[in-house]
């Protein structure tokens, strides 16, 4: 599955997006400026403030997902075990996010309602609160999983993009560095030049195309090498 540039951004800022959402929606159920008591300003909330706070865990559960592309774009030179793992557990926990914020109403909805009846707060929540940390319990194990394939991977330097990505990121920059120097220093502009960028993933067909092109449109010579082909 190939996914150009400008739609891994797009991924990403849903993803970005999906969090801001769902903060705004914990904002609409918890912010009041004078008091610091969040059951109390469930209780006070509005209607339409606790019903667009419930609608957002929708919206924010979407976006979420939609930037999983991201992960994925970064986790495919990973091996599959790793990556699917990766995967399964981040939209887990993303949908549990979604899920745990909409269930949330109902401590808000109770919450107005003792507010509303003079009834006891603690009691009048309680079932649903207790509910919600009974959900939040299955995501913590999903948590810990995560969080070590994903540090192992890391710490393993085993998400890095694309050879296209790092001829991108490296490229311009050694261009201006041979640029300067013929400026710079007159006998510099006789000599034979090559730039060579190295980064970890081979390059694929799609990526030698790439290369080629270069070499094609530049008077310096160019190569790429994939770290993997490297003996010492």
């Amino acid at each position: 599955m190939n996914i150009n540039h400008f739609w891994v951004r797009v991924m990403g800022l849903s993803g970005i997006l999906g969090g801001l959402i769902l903060f705004a929606g914990d904002m609409l159920l918890y912010y009041d400026p004078i008091n610091t008591s969040l059951n109390q300003n469930m209780g006070n909330a509005s209607d339409l403030r606790i019903i667009t706070s419930g609608v957002s865990a929708l919206f924010g559960t979407w976006f979420y997902i939609i930037g999983m592309g991201q992960v994925y774009y970064a986790f495919k030179p990973t091996n599959t075990i790793s990556k699917n793992i990766v995967m399964a557990s981040f939209a887990s926990i993303l949908i549990a996010f979604g899920i745990v914020h909409g269930a949330f109403i109902a401590i808000a909805t109770s919450a107005k309602l003792a507010t509303e009846y003079n009834l006891d707060m603690k009691s009048t929540i309680s079932l649903a609160l207790e509910t919600n940390n009974i959900m939040r319990l299955f995501v913590y194990p999903i948590f810990a999983i995560l969080s070590f394939v994903f540090i192992t991977q890391v710490w393993k330097k085993r998400t890095s993009y694309s050879s296209e990505d790092c001829i991108k990121k490296g490229l311009g920059q050694l261009l201006s560095y041979v640029y300067h120097e013929e400026q710079t220093f007159d006998n510099y502009k006789g000599l034979k030049k090559k730039i060579v960028i190295c980064g970890k993933p081979k390059a694929k067909p799609n990526d030698l195309k790439f290369i080629n092109y270069i070499n094609n449109s530049l008077k310096v010579k160019f190569e790429y090498l994939s770290i993997e082909d490297i003996t010492f």
